[in-house]
């Protein structure tokens, strides 16, 4: 069955990989390998599109350096699956806002303000991309990892206008409920229109699918980052 997978960077970061030493995570062994194979072993890879923004120096913990390593991170990427893992970026968005000040019970005439950091176009771009895949290429399986509600209408759309000719699978980018603490439950809307769901990513998966620490190209080999 041909499957394209769509994976929500942002969601996959914060999900599982936020405060842990598997940043330098091989998506592909990990979701086509490990999830969407095991799903169903007839399953035949078109791409993964990794959905994604920049990050900005300026704001990040890290600065320069966290610019720095997520760029080799696609390089690396790109490098070992140039025929399919396809990045696509969406934007941050840093602004002036000015918000309620946090106390209970909230009160309208109290506001402070802050700088807004949002990621910005993700959610559309996967849509977009899903729903012309659907329609324009010979795909019959789509598999979302992500915990996004904001994914629901899309999912919607695509069951209801081509109801058995697709295959909708929902990964949950969180780890595992046992293991750890503070993770958001996964989307009961993402999976209400999903033919098969995978609840949660395992340890020991994220763990056994990372990349290799050094990888070669024509010039300078791409290294992990070190603080990965």
């Amino acid at each position: 069955m041909k499957t394209i997978i769509y994976v929500d960077g942002y969601n996959l970061f914060y999900g599982c990989l936020k405060h842990s030493q598997d940043k330098w995570l091989d998506i592909q062994k990990l979701l086509f390998e490990r999830v969407v194979r095991v799903q169903d072993p007839a399953s035949e890879l078109i791409s993964i599109k990794f959905f994604t923004a920049d990050i900005r120096a300026k704001i990040a913990t890290r600065g320069q350096s966290a610019q720095i390593a997520q760029q080799s991170y696609h390089r690396a990427l790109e490098t070992l699956y140039p025929d399919t893992i396809k990045i696509i970026k969406g934007y941050y968005s840093l602004e002036k806002a000015t918000l309620l000040a946090y106390q209970q019970p909230p009160d309208k005439s109290r506001r402070v303000d802050v700088w807004r950091l949002e990621e910005k176009e993700t959610d559309v771009n996967i849509s977009l991309e899903a729903y012309r895949d659907a329609l324009k290429t010979n795909v019959r399986q789509q598999v979302f990892v992500s915990n996004d509600t904001d994914l629901a209408p899309a999912l919607q759309a695509l069951k209801e206008d081509l109801g058995s000719q697709i295959t909708l699978g929902v990964v949950f980018p969180i780890r595992d409920p046992k293991s750890s603490n503070g993770h958001r439950p996964g989307n009961k809307k993402l999976s209400a229109f999903a033919d098969w769901t995978r609840h949660h990513i395992t340890d020991d998966e994220l763990t056994e699918s990372q990349l290799p620490e050094q990888i070669p190209t024509k010039k300078k080999p791409i290294k992990k980052p070190d603080y990965w």
